[in-house]
């Protein structure tokens, strides 16, 4: 373990708000008087924690400089917390590093600013130290940073570097400042090999390839593109010769294959490098709060560096990665696509300020805009690591908190959110006019969409809508009266659907109520825009229904019909995948009759196997017919529940044993049926098959006395099993006659509810098929998906002018103006009440000459409609543990690369499209018209 010093100098004699005020006056100090080459020194977040609670404790509401100290403690009216004992940075040593590095103490490279430790000025590290004592002492310089080297930053992680002297493969890592000299780099590497000057040259060993001589000595070793952990050749020369030991062993270098080389070392992404900068407009705030988010006294961090990873070699810009923060890889692989969509890396790097609307109460006053101009920027510096974007997440979920936090996001809903949001900003609008649309009321088709744009441009003039906003065609037609109501709406991307087939499996569970036969499970096609009446007809034909039988669906939920899904018309749509649905054989006569729905209960046994606890429903509901007049006694019901379970007899079951004092219940009360809330909660159930009360005679066989409830319309429950035979009254007014019956453990016995325990989901999703992975979707194909005709589904009717009532529409989408920038969403999430669903789905989606020309509707535009791919989002994984990458096409380069997060690989154009596509970004393709068009 690494030694703690344990000097303390003098002990605080300091009340804890005096010590308090006392370190605050000393930070304002140190920031006032900050500059390059100031030491901050690190201390745990832990210590500083404890520390910041024992000071504020006496503190309920005291603000100074406008800050209020406890704003977010939790603490402030607790018990006294007892004065931290001396300081304690082992935590941030990374012991096994330090013993086999070299280097001396060496910290862990996981560790984040504000989450792991503090970085405080030496002024405020020396009191504290004074006061407590303790250790180690992490001390870190102030080195200038940013694009104009005016910002400062603590170098948290300074480099380490491998020093390399070949044929013998001697190394020593050394830890030296990015802001060092080439020339102090080489006087230590002569100390450490006993060199003299004259006798060596240094090289960067990139991934052990010479990259370059490094013979300016007065060049930063920043300037000089040097990464973490990278390899430093020292070459010994050979005057005699002119020849060196290194070129003498040429063996020992192995060639690269591109601009770009990927290290050895994992890509995992590490925290650091630079942080706590100082910008011309962030200020120094030494909020001593007991916040949990407490920062270091010098926040507001310019983008702190990581430091594995792949990153730039060579003179591009725009190879530059970004690290994780935290399940931040969805954020990571929008970003980079719009960075390096052209014309946003053109305009974000001019001075755009002049354009951002700072009124625009729809935008977030220019704060979004300038947080992203500001990370484009340092993305597409030449020569940098890879950036921590921590001040856009901050300004992200400040307008966006559902973006807060560490949880998984979805990409595409962020670059929504993002593409709207600079918009906004960036809107040139700066007093939206009001503007009533018309209708098009027969007039052209060219004269309605131009008068539609013109009045979106009216209010909506960005960069963004210059780029990314395109304009479709919806047609909706009335089904009653035929109204035809055509508008023209624009569109920042296409969500295609991926599902090219115009069917859809459904499994159903089908209930012989009469007792003639088990529960069957039947999974049918119908389609995909189909009716209930559709798959009714598909089960009917599957379980050979009589003709006198007809069947009723259901939906059930936590084992009781949720509704019924007796409307012919009902949009199968509405129908998810994880639904479970029953359905039940009945007669199709129904006069005077109801539905007598049977729930399954059982016991349910607490964690002390002692205890049990009320009865619960389980299972599958059973229903069946019975006769709606007074004379209904409780063997009638006995009778028609025994039919219906009969199929679940377990063989050798003696029922005539099966009397009322093995199964008999004590007397019910109201309590024991208040499972459903209310009695429209009790008004969606389930039918089965008829049994008539007239069936039940004298000559019947003797049948076991059930234990079953009858609910009232009280909400009561009536006990059938016990008492004198009588007529039972079935309560007109309820929708339906519901019948608890609870299974014992003894009634278990006799009977096998296995078949009515599981019930099937509509579409089980299992693994994807080798199938479904080989036989690839063509991207026109999900086009076409998209611009088909389809009904409204019902949450979303229209309001038809004509009718004066909400109508189920068809509605027709064609494209009509086409961006410059065409962004593509593939919708592989499916969202649904339980569950969340991806589809695994292979695009094959064109990488050039996307031809999207006999797809427009405007026929006036004789310009050929061709796109070229630049850059894709991809998800890998399943929706709740999944990775998000990007691929991105360099276009001064011509080459491809991977982006994943810190990581940057060069990729070959044939490694683009896979199963993983998921956000497709395509630019239009210019042609000799266009060209001459915009010339004219």
């Amino acid at each position: 373990m690494t030694e703690v010093s344990m000097c303390i100098n003098s002990v605080s004699e300091l009340s804890p708000d005096e010590e308090r005020i006392m370190i605050k006056d000393i930070a304002l100090a140190a920031q006032a008087n900050s500059k390059e080459g100031d030491t901050f020194f690190l201390i745990t977040q832990r210590w500083w924690q404890h520390w910041i609670e024992y000071v504020n404790q006496d503190q309920t509401n005291t603000s100074y400089d406008g800050s209020s100290l406890l704003e977010h403690s939790d603490l402030a009216n607790s018990n006294a917390l007892k004065r931290p004992a001396g300081i304690d940075n082992s935590d941030l040593i990374d012991d096994a590093v330090s013993e086999e590095s070299g280097t001396g103490m060496e910290i862990n490279d996981t560790l984040l600013e504000g989450r792991d430790y503090v970085l405080l000025p030496q002024e405020v590290w020396n009191q504290l130290f004074r006061w407590y004592g303790g250790g180690p002492t992490l001390a870190r310089k102030v080195i200038s940073s940013g694009l104009s080297q005016t910002e400062l930053a603590v170098e948290v992680y300074p480099l380490r570097l491998q020093l390399l002297m070949l044929p013998k493969n001697d190394h020593f890592p050394v830890r030296i400042s990015k802001k060092e000299t080439i020339g102090q780099l080489h006087r230590k590497a002569c100390e450490i090999f006993d060199l003299q000057p004259d006798q060596v040259c240094i090289w960067d060993y990139y991934s052990r390839r010479k990259h370059a001589l490094m013979n300016d000595m007065d060049k930063t070793l920043d300037d000089a593109n040097l990464q973490m952990d990278q390899d430093i050749l020292v070459e010994v020369i050979n005057h005699t010769n002119n020849t060196s030991v290194a070129q003498e062993n040429g063996s020992a270098q192995r060639e690269a294959n591109s601009v770009l080389v990927e290290p050895s070392k994992s890509s995992l992404s590490i925290a650091g490098g630079l942080s706590a900068s100082r910008g011309a407009s962030r200020g120094y705030n030494m909020d001593l709060s007991s916040s949990q988010n407490l920062n270091s006294p010098v926040r507001d961090v310019e983008n702190p560096y990581g430091t594995s990873g792949v990153t730039t070699r060579g003179s591009f810009g725009g190879l530059t990665g970004l690290l994780n923060l935290g399940n931040t890889c969805y954020m990571n692989s929008a970003i980079q696509c719009l960075v390096h969509t052209p014309e946003f890396a053109k305009y974000f790097r001019e001075d755009y300020h002049q354009e951002i609307n700072w009124q625009n109460p729809l935008g977030m006053v220019g704060e979004l805009a300038l947080a992203f101009g500001e990370l484009l920027r340092k993305l597409w510096a030449p020569g940098r690591t890879p950036i921590a974007p921590r001040p856009f997440k901050a300004k992200l979920v400040r307008f966006a908190p559902q973006f807060s936090g560490h949880n998984q996001h979805d990409s595409q809903e962020l670059l929504a959110f993002l593409l709207d949001g600079l918009h906004e900003d960036l809107n040139r609008v700066k007093h939206k006019p009001y503007i009533k649309s018309r209708d098009a009321d027969g007039r052209p088709d060219e004269e309605v969409a131009d008068e539609y744009w013109a009045n979106h441009i009216a209010r909506n003039d960005s960069i963004i809508v210059d780029v990314c906003q395109g304009q479709y065609k919806s047609t909706l037609v009335c089904p009653v009266c035929n109204k035809v109501s055509v508008t023209f709406d624009p569109f920042m991307y296409l969500s295609l659907p991926l599902q090219s087939t115009t069917s859809r499996t459904m499994t159903v569970t089908v209930f012989a109520c009469d007792g003639a036969t088990l529960p069957s499970t039947f999974t049918v096609t119908v389609p995909k825009q189909g009716r209930c009446r559709d798959l009714i007809q598909a089960l009917s034909n599957a379980c050979s229904l009589k003709h006198d039988e007809r069947l009723l669906l259901a939906e059930i939920r936590n084992h009781l019909i949720h509704r019924y899904l007796e409307d012919p018309l009902l949009l199968l749509s509405t129908i998810k995948d994880d639904d479970h649905l029953a359905a039940y054989k009945i007669p199709k006569i129904d006069k005077n009759t109801k539905y007598l729905q049977l729930i399954h209960r059982r016991r349910e046994q607490s964690s002390d196997s002692h205890v049990i606890s009320g009865w619960k429903p389980y299972g599958t509901p059973i229903v069946s017919l019975i006769s709606c007049d007074d004379t209904v006694t409780r063997g009638d019901i006995q009778v028609i529940v025994n039919r219906m379970l009969s199929p679940l007899l377990r063989k050798g079951s003696n029922v005539e044993q099966a009397t009322t004092s093995e199964t008999s219940i004590p007397k019910a009360t109201s309590d024991q049926c208040n499972y459903t809330s209310s009695d429209d909660a009790c008004a969606a159930n389930m039918v089965s098959n008829s049994v008539n009360k007239d069936s039940t005679n004298s000559k019947a066989p003797p049948m076991p006395t059930l234990p079953l409830l009858l609910v009232d319309d009280n909400n009561a429950c009536i006990d059938l099993s016990m008492g004198e035979e009588k007529v039972v009254k079935l309560y007109p007014l309820l929708p339906k006659i519901l019948v608890y019956i609870d299974w014992s453990q003894k009634l278990l016995e006799k009977y096998d509810t296995h078949p009515l325990e599981t019930l099937p989901e509509v579409l089980k999703y299992g693994p994807v098929t080798k199938k479904a992975r080989t036989e690839p979707l063509s991207l026109y194909t999900c086009l076409e998906a998209f611009l088909r005709e389809e009904p409204l589904v019902p949450e979303d009717m229209w309001y038809c002018p004509k009718c004066k009532e909400r109508r189920q529409a068809s509605k027709k989408l064609d494209l009509w103006r086409l961006p410059e920038v065409l962004v593509i969403h593939l919708k592989r999430f499916s969202y649904s009440r339980s569950m969340k669903h991806k589809l695994e789905t292979f695009v094959n989606f064109p990488i050039h000459d996307f031809d999207l020309t006999n797809y427009i509707a405007n026929k006036n535009n004789s310009q050929r409609q061709r796109y070229e791919l630049y850059a894709l989002t991809n998800h890998y994984g399943s929706m709740g543990s999944g990775h998000y990458t990007a691929h991105i096409k360099l276009l001064d380069e011509n080459r491809w690369y991977n982006f994943d997060d810190s990581h940057i690989s060069l990729i070959s154009e044939d490694e683009v499209n896979t199963a993983a596509a998921y956000v497709l970004f395509y630019r239009r393709v210019k042609t000799v018209d266009d060209a001459v068009s915009n010339g004219a």
